[in-house]
C-alpha cells in the first residue's frame, strides 16, 4: 500500500491577505485531490513580502511535504516568489531555457525586457506547463510554484498529479452524517474516541453549530471506504436512537 504523503498550500499575495481577492485556491485544490483521495493537509497564506516568503518556504522545504504553491511568480515587483524560493535553498536564479522560449513563442519581441524574466528560476527547477498562455511554472523539491489566477493553476495542478503522484491515488471516500437538533456534542464524546478505536481507518467528526434563536445543533458523521464507512455509520444512528436524539440524516 502507498504511503500517504502531507498535500500543503502556500497562497502568496498581498490582494489575499487585505481582503482586496477571496481565496479560491483551497476549494480548487479540493475539488482536484478528492476524486483520487486525497485531500489537502496544511494551509499556509503569506504576503509577498520578501523575508515572509523566504522564512515560509524554507521551514516548508524542510518539512518535506507535497506543496502546491500559488502567486508571485509574475514579471513586476511585488512577484517576489521566484527570488524567495531560490534563497530559501540558497541556490542561484537561472534563466530555465525551455520555460524561456515558451514565453517567447508566445510574445515574440515583447517577451523583453520584463516578461522573460518570469523563466527566471531556482537552480534546477523544472518547468510547468501552462495550458492556458503558455507562461510556465516551475517546481523543485516537490513544491510546485503557480500563478496566482485559478483559472490557470488549475489544469496546471492537474498535469502535476497526473506526471508525478498518481501512485498516491486511492479509492474515493464517502461521507455520511446526521444533523442532532437540540443537541450536545459532549454526549458524543466517549462514543466518538470508542468509534476510533473500532474503525480506526474511518474518519469520525462533529460540527456543533449555532442557531439565531440560540439553539444548538450538531453536525455528527463519519468519513471513510466503503463498505466500512456503512458499518460506522449504522453505529451512530444506534446511538443516536439510544440517545432518544432528533436527529435526521444529511
Amino acid at each position: 500500500m502507498t504511503k500517504n504523503r502531507t498535500i500543503s498550500l502556500i497562497i502568496i499575495g498581498d490582494e489575499i491577505l487585505s481582503g482586496k481577492r477571496q481565496d479560491k485556491h483551497l476549494q480548487q485544490a479540493i475539488s482536484l485531490l478528492k476524486p483520487i483521495g486525497l485531500s489537502v493537509d496544511l494551509v499556509s497564506m503569506v504576503s509577498d513580502n520578501a523575508d515572509l516568503l523566504v522564512e515560509t518556504l524554507k521551514q516548508s522545504f524542510q518539512q518535506g511535504n507535497i506543496t502546491f504553491c500559488f502567486g508571485g511568480i509574475g514579471s513586476t515587483p511585488d512577484d517576489r516568489t521566484r527570488q524567495s524560493a531560490a534563497k530559501a535553498l540558497g541556490l542561484s536564479v537561472k534563466r530555465h531555457a525551455k520555460a524561456a522560449k515558451e514565453i517567447i513563442n508566445q510574445l515574440g519581441d515583447k517577451a523583453y525586457p520584463l516578461p522573460i524574466t518570469m523563466s527566471d528560476y531556482p537552480d534546477g527547477a523544472d518547468m510547468i506547463p501552462n495550458f492556458y498562455n503558455n507562461i510556465p511554472g516551475f517546481s523543485i523539491n516537490e513544491h510546485y510554484f503557480m500563478p496566482g489566477f485559478p483559472i490557470m493553476a488549475k489544469d496546471m495542478m492537474e498535469w502535476v498529479l497526473q506526471t508525478y503522484y498518481q501512485d498516491l491515488s486511492r479509492p474515493t471516500s464517502i461521507e455520511r452524517a446526521i444533523r442532532i437538533v437540540d443537541g450536545k456534542e459532549s454526549e458524543w464524546v466517549i462514543f466518538m474516541r470508542e468509534f476510533e478505536q473500532q474503525y480506526p481507518i474511518l474518519r469520525i467528526f462533529s460540527l456543533p453549530t449555532i442557531t439565531e434563536n440560540d439553539g444548538r445543533n450538531v453536525e455528527l458523521g463519519v468519513e471513510g471506504i466503503e463498505p466500512v464507512v456503512h458499518d460506522g455509520f449504522a453505529d451512530i444512528l444506534a446511538h443516536a436512537k439510544k440517545l432518544k436524539a432528533n436527529f435526521a440524516e444529511i
